[in-house]
């Protein structure tokens, strides 16, 4: 039988990490290709990772709680589907040593046999990169570790288009965190391990944490609560999120624009068609594919919407990639993105709604499902808010909100003059990106929005 690695695989475009949540198969279950072998969460969406072969697990090389880079080994598999494939061991490998646990409890992220650190070297200066992207982790370890935003700006990323990964200011805090700006700027330069590293034997006695990984987080105080009050610690995705709103409220100035929609034919062509879509199809037909597709024609008709900020650039998208904001169960959210939501009829536009929002709410999402979102949309009416107020989803530069449904009175233009009739009625509202959307722009596209909402044909087909 062959003895093969099984590897943290690589699950985003941006995705360098994972963290072990939970393994699903210990040591000695036998494993069917494809069977889910553990749970792993990222920045993004939390996803189990199926087996490439069949096969038996031999070896947990990375405990419940480690943050693996991608490509790291995570297990060792025996295997005979890979023996043509990859070559017999020489000798059993044994699992990595455990890492010591930091002072606040948790262990300390996985990294392979650390290589001792190299002298910092002057370099004759650093690239300035103001405005540049800057992970939720890897600003929750800038401000843990007293690491400034001016020293981000300047510090050297080894990341997709020179982004700072986590390793990259592990490195420079570990370095001593060294003057990045001045006339004779400084780098850490510590060296990497191999991108592959195979396993090493347990030492005798628990390793110490080595000097090229970080010093243990600070932990921070518990704050003090009286009788009748609770203490509710916040989960890990209440966390991500909680930190991705104060970047989008920092890096974006918001403006809302707000428009009253008369959505009447939408509403009755919906409650025509809805009983026998559910009959033919065993799907609820909701407003928000008819949403969607007023926003993607919006956006075909002012481009400019569809954007991105890179420092001094801009970067229009030439796909409409529409994220949906879903409520889940736990009171958290999450942003399921439909790609190329313009080239999908109702129909099509209808069953991704619903496949996206059910696999959501039992945490089946992968993270391509959440990856490439260019602009999205919330539906705060779901919950009986007739508007709001949405934050950016970044690097995004617009969201909107639609609210709640409400019957109106109101004026009726007929040939034969104007009467007074019974109305559902409709607020849009728009926040934007001040920096690249002016009030004309963002104005102009959500009363587009409302055209295309108020101008549904009744006899469209489904």
């Amino acid at each position: 039988m062959a003895r093969v690695e099984m590897t943290m695989p690589k699950m985003g475009e941006s995705i360098m990490e994972g963290t072990v949540l939970k393994w699903l198969k210990q040591v000695g279950d036998t494993i069917e290709q494809d069977e889910s072998v553990l749970e792993v969460a990222t920045d993004k969406v939390d996803t189990e990772v199926p087996a490439i072969y069949a096969g038996v697990l031999t070896e947990i090389l990375v405990q419940e709680g480690q943050v693996v880079a991608v490509g790291a080994p995570i297990a060792i598999m025996e295997t005979d589907a890979a023996a043509g494939a990859a070559a017999p061991a020489s000798a059993p490998a044994a699992p990595q040593a455990a890492p010591a646990p930091s002072s606040n409890g948790s262990a300390v992220p996985y990294l392979p046999e650390p290589q001792a650190p190299q002298p910092v070297h002057a370099v004759a200066g650093a690239e300035h990169q103001p405005g540049r992207f800057l992970s939720p982790l890897v600003l929750s370890i800038a401000r843990e570790e007293g690491v400034s935003l001016t020293d981000l700006e300047y510090l050297p990323g080894t990341g997709k288009e020179g982004r700072v990964t986590k390793k990259d200011i592990l490195d420079y805090v570990a370095a001593g965190k060294p003057a990045l700006t001045g006339v004779a700027a400084a780098t850490a330069s510590v060296q990497a391990p191999a991108a592959t590293p195979q396993p090493q034997a347990a030492p005798a006695a628990p390793a110490p944490v080595a000097a090229t990984q970080a010093p243990a987080a600070s932990v921070k105080p518990v704050p003090s609560v009286s009788g009748g009050q609770e203490l509710i610690e916040m989960d890990r995705m209440r966390k991500m999120i909680a930190q991705r709103m104060v970047d989008s409220k920092r890096i974006s100035p918001h403006v809302t624009s707000f428009v009253e929609a008369d959505v009447t034919n939408i509403v009755n062509w919906r409650n025509k068609h809805k009983d026998d879509y559910k009959k033919r199809e065993g799907e609820n037909l909701t407003f928000t594919p008819l949403f969607i597709q007023a926003v993607a024609r919006a956006i075909q008709d002012f481009p400019l919407i569809n954007v991105s900020i890179d420092g001094d650039y801009i970067i229009k998208k030439r796909d409409i990639n529409i994220g949906v904001a879903v409520a889940l169960p736990s009171g958290n959210l999450i942003v399921p993105v439909i790609h190329n939501a313009d080239q999908l009829n109702l129909n099509g536009l209808t069953k991704k709604v619903n496949d996206l929002a059910n696999r959501a709410r039992i945490n089946k999402l992968t993270p391509a499902d959440l990856e490439g979102g260019t602009y999205t949309l919330s539906n705060v009416g779901s919950f009986g808010n007739v508007m709001g107020t949405p934050i950016i989803m970044q690097p995004q530069v617009a969201i909107m909100a639609v609210g709640a449904i409400k019957k109106k009175p109101a004026v009726i233009e007929t040939p034969q003059g104007d009467l007074i009739g019974i109305r559902h009625f409709m607020f849009l509202s728009h926040s934007y990106d001040h920096r690249v959307v002016d009030g004309s722009l963002g104005g102009m596209f959500v009363r587009r929005v409302a055209d295309y909402l108020e101008q549904f044909d009744p006899n469209t087909a489904i």
